[in-house]
């Protein structure tokens, strides 16, 4: 289990964010993970993304080699 960075979510939460001491001790760390973008944005590429990256664009079909330079 990993420690939380109390002061610095303290700092988002309060300072960033504009919450109360009271409004940020009661919210669950979900809650403010959501209010602070956790999870926003695209997912980062995983094992069968990449596999199907790697079948749909291969680096050297057949061989073939290309000067991707120019």
């Amino acid at each position: 289990m990993s420690a939380f960075d109390w002061p610095g979510l303290m700092r988002a939460g309060i300072c960033g964010l504009g919450l109360r001491p009271a409004e940020f001790w009661a919210l669950t760390p979900a809650e403010l993970g959501l209010m602070l973008g956790r999870g926003a944005g695209i997912a980062p590429l995983g094992r069968r993304g990449l596999d199907e990256l790697m079948q749909s664009y291969p680096d050297c079909a057949g061989g073939d080699h290309h000067d991707r330079t120019g």
